[in-house]
């Protein structure tokens, strides 16, 4: 009985309760060593961490306790009511195929798998998933070590010729791709997500340290009510993904993710169908770009100068690049990057991306463009995919330091389909300069249907604000500055209008102290 494995007394209970997300959970907690775990780093620990989920949501609700140890395992299936909590000491190590005897969870079928990645596409091939499951909670103080997860995992099936993936990636050759995307086949037995919640309600993920998480340390597909709180993530791909999400938080979370995107919010085709990401709050958050496990050890590196793209290193805030459902009101407010990619907002795949808000940003050393809005004609969709829209994008607040001189700020749609109702506002961009008057004479090509990048447009013509296809912009209290003189104008607008308060940008050549 569930009952005589309690491991909390009675009178704790109303203490643990006020912390819990979900106050039940605390009145039945059971420690999984109860349950034949380990907790050794030797002996796998799976099956007894899945009897007790299972025991504890067939009593209808409660608590699963890692103590202090460490617990080695392959998938661990979610269950309803469960809250998994991996307290102080405690690590959850995913084991790793080639080493230890078992494997995970094979990659579920998915008739719509076409138009995304697949680590995108499949959920059961991960450490810890639920799918379908409500009011799930997964709990720190303590750790998920994602040593034996692959960060790899085959592209989108797709195949249009143009827009699988980054310009940059044109010069690799099919052996160095080929390492990145391994055949689906070759996936079958590994888990390449720490993390993967799909369908699910009521989920909350707190004060959780992970450590390479795989192709994705967090990824939530079709979750709604969710809220992630404090985690610290320092992985060899992406940290946290939501995807066709609504009524999310994301606050107080800690990224380093030199190899891909920190936070970053999708709209796929995976569950088949049109679903926008709405309703979704990133704040008090801190992405990088930092050498893989420098953020954790405290060191801080920079030795790594480009991400496999072979762009520089990543880290960002994004939304994007998968589309079709589009996106409508999402605020990212008082975020702070370091060493990596600025904000990029991208709707390229025929989704409708609207009302968003962004303020209260801090950027130091920036490796691309501060800031990159993009409305593209890639549509990896099912047929009929159009062309979609960017429109009222609101960014105020916003400090920028240590610019990549190629790369301006950049706002950019198409010609026929412009981008729509930008505000900017008290922004300030400070560029290392150095571009050079044949940087400014350059033709900047359309690249309608290419992967959203800044540096799909090669260097920019102008080396503080390009913007080209775009009505209703209203830029107020502008300061851009360069650390070393720039011969390219410090503003282009290319098929702008409607723009107004341009009188009111301030730039120099040199950073004003």
């Amino acid at each position: 009985m569930i009952a005589d494995r309690r491991t909390v007394a009675t009178g704790l209970i109303g203490t643990l309760a006020a912390l819990f997300p979900f106050p039940a959970h605390a009145r039945t907690i059971v420690d999984v060593r109860r349950f034949g775990a380990a907790g050794d780093g030797v002996r796998l620990d799976t099956d007894a961490i899945n009897r007790a989920i299972a025991a504890v949501s067939r009593a209808g609700g409660g608590t699963v306790r890692l103590t202090a140890g460490r617990y080695l395992s392959f998938s661990i299936r979610l269950r309803d009511n469960v809250t998994l909590l991996i307290d102080r000491g405690a690590t959850l190590q995913a084991a790793d195929p080639a080493v230890h005897a078992g494997r995970y969870d094979l990659p579920e079928p998915n008739r719509h798998d076409l138009y995304q990645d697949f680590g995108h596409s499949h959920w059961h091939n991960s450490l810890i998933w639920g799918d379908g499951v409500r009011n799930v909670a997964i709990l720190g103080p303590g750790t998920i070590d994602g040593r034996g997860l692959t960060r790899n995992g085959p592209g989108a099936r797709w195949r249009k010729g143009t827009g699988e993936r980054p310009l940059s990636m044109r010069q690799m050759s099919r052996a160095e791709i080929d390492r990145l995307e391994p055949d689906a086949r070759a996936m079958d037995g590994l888990g390449n997500k720490a993390i993967a919640l799909k369908n699910a309600r009521n989920v909350r993920l707190a004060d959780l340290t992970i450590r390479d998480g795989g192709h994705f340390a967090v990824l939530a597909t079709g979750v709604d009510d969710m809220a992630i709180e404090r985690l610290t993530i320092d992985t060899q791909r992406d940290g946290i993904d939501l995807d066709c999400v609504r009524r999310v938080r994301v606050t107080g979370c800690t990224v380093n993710t030199p190899n891909d995107d920190a936070i970053v919010l999708k709209s796929s085709w995976a569950l088949g169908e049109t679903r926008p990401s709405e309703d979704v709050l990133i704040a008090d958050c801190r992405v990088s770009g930092y050498d893989p496990g420098t953020l954790l050890d405290g060191r801080r590196l920079r030795t790594q100068a480009v991400a496999p793209d072979r762009d520089r290193v990543t880290g960002r805030i994004k939304l994007g690049t998968e589309s079709t459902g589009g996106y409508r009101n999402v605020t990212i407010r008082d975020c702070r990057f370091d060493r990596c990619r600025g904000l990029a907002l991208e709707a390229v795949d025929g989704g409708i991306m609207e009302d968003i808000a962004i303020s209260g940003l801090r950027m130091h050393e920036v490796t691309t463009a501060p800031l990159f809005v993009r409305l593209g004609d890639r549509r990896r969709g099912p047929d009929g995919t159009g062309i979609g829209a960017v429109r009222r994008i609101a960014i105020r607040d916003v400090t920028a330091t240590g610019i990549d001189h190629r790369y301006a700020a950049t706002l950019a749609g198409l010609a026929g389909n412009p981008v729509t109702d930008i505000a900017l506002s008290d922004v300030r961009l400070v560029y290392a300069g150095g571009g050079t008057a044949a940087d400014a004479a350059r033709a900047i090509p359309d690249v309608a249907d290419a992967y959203p990048e800044p540096s799909m447009f090669g260097v920019s013509p102008a080396w503080g604000l390009f913007a080209r296809h775009v009505r209703g912009l209203d830029v107020r209290a502008l300061t851009l500055e360069t650390a070393t003189p720039d011969a390219r104008p410090p503003i282009l607008l290319a098929d702008v209008a409607g723009a107004t308060a341009l009188a009111t940008p301030r730039w120099s050549d040199r950073i004003v102290r």
